[in-house]
């Protein structure tokens, strides 16, 4: 995968998706939530890829609902399944705090920026399985 592979916009939420070293880096911008996660489970789909490993840049998302918790959730188990991993990075207060409450926290990996998450260890926040 190289350049932009996916990108899409619901005016509330967009989101692109390319590639960095073999890894899929989503950007996520804007709110997630029931109106808008749909957009955001369809770049996190490994589509029958094994081994797909995923970085999700959370720095330009302002609000998350119970509908990306879902979202994020589900991607993990996808990916775990297929092989692969998922990481969240630069992910801001108000959003930890709803991952915290429903302990997502502690399956993900959360990384303080991109670049660590693309690395792995240096800067993790909190050490998902899978991480």
């Amino acid at each position: 995968m190289s350049g932009t592979r996916f990108a899409a916009s619901t005016g509330r939420l967009s989101v692109t998706a390319s590639a960095e070293g073999g890894i899929r880096v989503v950007s996520v911008a804007g709110e997630i939530d029931h109106l808008t996660g749909e957009v955001l489970r369809e770049a996190l789909d490994p589509s029958g890829t094994a081994g797909v490993r995923v970085v999700v840049d959370m720095r330009q998302v302002s609000f998350m609902d119970s509908a990306g918790i879902n979202v994020f959730l589900t991607a993990h188990r996808s990916l775990t399944r297929a092989g692969g991993w998922l990481r969240l990075a630069a992910v801001g207060p108000t959003v930890i705090r709803t991952l915290q409450i429903v302990g997502l926290d502690t399956v993900l990996g959360m990384y303080e920026t991109r670049e660590e998450a693309l690395a792995g260890q240096e800067g993790l926040l909190r050490p998902g399985r899978g991480a």
